[in-house]
C-alpha cells in the first residue's frame, strides 16, 4: 500500500485516519449548515467547526454534485472560484485545502492560488486532470465515475462492453464496475481512491452502497490510500429506519467499520463525532508492517479468495491461483532478485505459495504451521534473507 502526501499530510496505513470536513459555497448544495457565500463568515465556519473540531482536510466544493442539478461549466466554476480564495486566506486553523471540480482548468488555478489538493468527482474523465496534478505534485481523490464529465458516480450507466469487453461486461456486478472504473484513465502517483457511495443516478440502489461497503477491503489490491463519504447516507439511514437528522449514530458505526475495511480518510460534515469514530475503528485494526533493513513486509486483511484474487489480479498474477484462503497472507517489498529465489525456496520447502509480482514485490501466502516450519529451519543459521524473516516474524507478533 503506497502512501500520499498531501502538502505534508501523510495519508495511508502508516498514518491516522484523516478526517475531510466539508465547506460548499455553492447555491444549491442540499446541506445548509455547510453553504456560505461570504468568504468571512465561511472562514469562520472552516475555524470553529472544522478545523477546530478536528479536520485535517477541508474540501471546498463551487457546486452541488446532486444530480437534481444542471452541471456548471469550467467557466461557471471558475467565476466561483475567488469565494473559495478568499475563504482560505482568512482561515486561521492549520489544514490541508482540497478543491472539489472536475475541470482540470479549475482545478489548475485553485492549485496555482491556494489550494493543496483536488476531489475530482468524475474521475479523470477530464484527461488533462491526471498532468495537472503532477504538474502541482498534488494529491488527488479520483471517485469512480464514467468518462463523462456531466455523469459523475453513474458507473452503471457506462457501456463495460466497449470499455473493457464484452465479456467482462455480461459477468461483472455493481462492485466489479466500480473497480474498474477507478482503473479508468488511470491513477497518478498520489491518487487516493472514492468507491463513490450516495445516490449518483437512478439506476443505483441501496444494496449497491451496501455491497461496496462490504466489499470496501478488494479496493486495498489497488494499492493506492481509499476515501469514503458515508456521512449520513441513503443506505445507512435505510438499515436503521433513520432519516438524515436521525443517522448521526449510523454514520459513526460506519465510519469505525470502513477505518477497519481499509478507509483512510473520511469525508464527513459530522467532524467532532468522526475524529473519535475513526480513531476506534484504527485502535482495533489489526493492519501491521514492518520495515527491516531495507525490507518492509505488510499483512495483507485478506478475508475471501476474492479479497486475494484482486490482490494478484493488480501485481500482475492469474487470480486464479487464489485457489483456497491461506490464514496469512504476506507482502514483502524491497528483497533483491537473489533474495526473493531465496525466499520462494523456503516457502516451497514447508508447502507455502511465493508469488511474484510483476513490480517486484512478493505474496507469501501460508498458514501459521508453515510458517513456523520456516522459522525452525533458519534457526541458528545464517541466511542471507534474515533480515526478510525477522520482519515477518515482527509483523506476525
Amino acid at each position: 500500500m503506497d502512501s500520499v502526501d498531501a502538502a505534508g499530510l501523510g495519508i495511508g496505513d502508516e498514518y491516522p485516519p484523516r478526517i475531510m470536513g466539508v465547506l460548499n459555497v455553492s447555491e444549491e448544495s442540499p446541506y445548509d449548515p455547510s453553504v456560505f457565500d461570504d468568504p468571512e463568515e465561511a472562514a469562520r465556519y472552516v475555524d470553529e467547526e472544522l478545523v477546530g473540531e478536528g479536520a485535517d482536510i477541508v474540501d471546498v466544493g463551487l457546486e452541488s454534485a446532486n444530480k437534481r442539478f444542471d452541471v456548471l461549466s469550467a467557466a461557471e466554476e471558475l467565476k466561483r472560484l475567488h469565494v473559495a480564495l478568499e475563504t482560505i486566506d482568512r482561515v486561521s486553523g492549520d489544514a490541508v485545502f482540497s478543491i472539489e471540480t472536475r475541470y482540470a482548468a479549475v482545478a489548475d488555478e485553485a492549485l496555482a492560488s491556494g489550494f493543496d489538493m483536488v476531489n475530482d468527482i468524475c474521475g479523470f474523465a477530464d484527461p488533462e486532470m491526471p498532468a495537472v496534478c503532477r504538474d502541482h505534485d498534488a494529491a488527488v481523490v479520483k471517485m469512480a465515475s464514467p468518462p463523462d464529465l456531466e455523469r459523475p458516480g453513474a458507473v452503471e450507466e457506462t457501456d463495460w462492453s466497449v470499455r473493457k469487453s464484452p465479456e467482462w461486461a455480461a459477468s461483472a456486478d455493481y462492485v466489479d464496475q466500480v473497480y474498474e472504473a477507478l482503473k479508468q484513465n488511470g491513477l497518478t502517483e498520489k491518487t487516493i481512491v472514492d468507491p463513490a457511495f450516495g445516490g449518483w443516478s437512478e439506476e443505483k440502489t441501496l444494496a449497491h452502497d451496501r455491497e461496496t461497503f462490504r466489499r470496501l477491503r478488494e479496493f486495498r489490491a489497488l494499492g493506492r490510500p481509499m476515501l469514503v463519504s458515508i456521512n449520513r447516507k441513503n443506505f445507512l439511514g435505510d438499515l436503521v429506519g433513520r432519516d438524515t437528522e436521525g443517522r448521526l449514530p449510523a454514520s459513526l458505526a460506519a465510519t469505525a467499520l470502513a477505518v477497519d475495511h481499509g478507509a483512510h480518510v473520511v469525508r464527513t460534515h459530522d467532524v467532532a463525532e468522526t475524529v473519535d469514530a475513526a480513531h476506534i475503528g484504527k485502535a482495533f485494526t489489526d493492519r501491521e508492517q514492518v520495515l527491516e533493513d531495507g525490507v518492509r513486509v505488510a499483512r495483507l486483511e485478506v478475508e475471501s479468495t476474492r479479497d486475494l484474487r484482486a490482490h494478484l489480479r493488480e501485481g500482475g498474477v492469474d487470480p486464479s491461483l487464489a485457489g483456497e484462503l491461506y490464514q496469512q497472507v504476506l507482502e514483502i517489498d524491497g528483497l533483491t532478485p537473489s533474495k526473493r529465489e531465496r525466499v520462494g525456496e523456503l516457502a516451497h520447502d514447508t508447502g507455502a505459495t511465493p508469488v511474484e509480482l510483476s513490480d517486484g514485490r512478493m505474496l507469501l501466502c501460508a498458514s501459521d504451521d508453515q510458517l513456523s516450519g520456516i522459522f525452525e529451519r533458519l534457526e541458528g543459521s545464517d541466511d542471507e534473507t534474515e533480515d526478510a524473516w525477522n520482519a515477518v516474524r515482527r509483523v506476525l507478533e
